[in-house]
């Protein structure tokens, strides 16, 4: 064999020491940018189920009165989440691009070696033609003593396996470059998955943060709209105070002259005794009930009746008999009719739509004495219904009706 023949093993063995050293180079990397990606896969399921979480939470807070801040402050930790959800998808993206590069590299490389081999068999093929179908047995007849023939025979034995080891090599080669071509393939379709994923979430990170901000200026809004509505109420409920006590005042005023010294107080028509015996003003749904309310804003507010729900016009029923102390407009109690049963007890019919009685009227149980109003109130038509005890102290109106069934 010729000198240059005699070097190109050495070459290739270089070569390929070089290779296996880039190779194991690439390796280490490429490990480490797999086990990151598992990571930020784990990590993205658990952010995933969080967020899911949250937006139940959001679904159950909507189905029920809550405090909106409740709500902004569910909103601030999807925002949170979903960026976070973003964070892990650029990391993946980017582990995805670091397994790109390692690919593709790795299939020009491999590309590279398979020409390489392809070149190298392609000469040994122009060598075999040209030598002839008889080259193997030219060579043996022509050997000049038996230790010849042995030399011989091992020169044909390891040029023959070193041409089955070439075929072999560009096997494994064209297997090694479809099975990078094909990781490429799966990659790219990763990565395109993962900027879709990446682009879509951004754009609900965007409605987000619009949510939240339309939600933060409905808190400021229904915050200046409830504290409002508490001055108003608060206004007319000390109003509804005084005239209560001016009444009561007038009331005792007007007994005083007629009272027969150390005899008993004038018996009244409502006593402790008409405890969940009352007829209902008015039938309808309880809309809201005697006592605190949570509103939106999270506020609270307390309620010294019950409103009734009922249809405009529906009649209104006086639930004892008695003297009608008022009827007039009050603020945000709207039309009131005040009716005086003695002893400090009185019920009060407001947000009337209409008023059949007149002040100083005697009444008995059941009389109408107007109609359903409050169309135009956050709660529509319905009558607000209080009973009123001694010193003005509001009572539960729940508790005098008569129980439904």
């Amino acid at each position: 064999m010729s000198d240059t023949a005699a070097r190109r093993p050495g070459r290739r063995a270089v070569r390929w020491v070089l290779l296996a050293l880039a190779g194991l180079a690439l390796a280490t990397p490429a490990l480490r940018a797999q086990t990151n990606l598992e990571d930020s896969r784990r990590r993205l399921e658990e952010i995933r189920r969080e967020r899911q979480r949250l937006e139940e939470e959001r679904q159950r807070l909507q189905g029920q009165v809550h405090d909106l801040n409740e709500e902004l402050d569910n909103l601030e930790r999807q925002r949170r989440s979903t960026n976070a959800i973003v964070n892990e998808l650029d990391t993946q993206i980017g582990g995805l691009n670091s397994n790109l590069d390692r690919a593709s590299s790795d299939l020009a490389l491999a590309q590279d070696n398979l020409a390489e081999k392809r070149a190298v068999t392609a000469r040994r093929l122009v060598e075999i033609y040209k030598r002839g179908q008889l080259y193997t047995f030219e060579v043996l007849v022509a050997a000049q003593s038996f230790g010849d023939l042995l030399s011989r025979y091992k020169y044909l034995y390891l040029q023959s396996r070193q041409d089955q080891a070439l075929v072999a090599d560009i096997e494994k080669l064209t297997r090694q470059v479809e099975r990078r071509r094909r990781e490429i393939l799966d990659v790219r379709g990763q990565l395109d998955s993962r900027r879709t994923e990446r682009e879509a979430e951004l754009q609900r990170y965007g409605q987000l943060v619009q949510e939240g901000n339309q939600r933060l200026r409905e808190t400021r809004r229904s915050a200046r709209t409830t504290e409002q509505r508490l001055s108003d109420l608060d206004r007319d409920e000390s109003r509804l105070n005084t005239l209560l006590a001016d009444l009561e005042a007038r009331a005792r005023a007007r007994a005083a002259p007629r009272a027969t010294p150390g005899a008993a107080p004038a018996a009244g028509t409502l006593t402790t005794a008409d405890i969940g015996k009352l007829d209902w003003p008015v039938e309808g749904p309880i809309l809201k009930r005697y006592g605190p309310e949570r509103l939106e804003s999270g506020a609270t507010i307390r309620h010294n009746g019950m409103y009734i729900g009922a249809v405009v016009g529906t009649a209104v029923k006086a639930v004892e008999a008695g003297t009608v102390e008022l009827v007039q407009t009050l603020g945000t109690y709207g039309l009131a009719v005040i009716v005086a049963h003695g002893n400090g007890y009185r019920s009060l019919y407001m947000r009337l739509n209409e008023a059949s009685v007149t002040v100083g009227q005697a009444i008995t149980r059941g009389q109408v004495i107007g109609t359903v109003g409050g169309e135009t109130t956050d709660e529509g038509p319905h009558l607000y219904f209080e009973i009123r005890g001694e010193n003005g102290i509001a009572l539960d109106p729940a508790d005098w009706l008569k129980r439904r069934r």
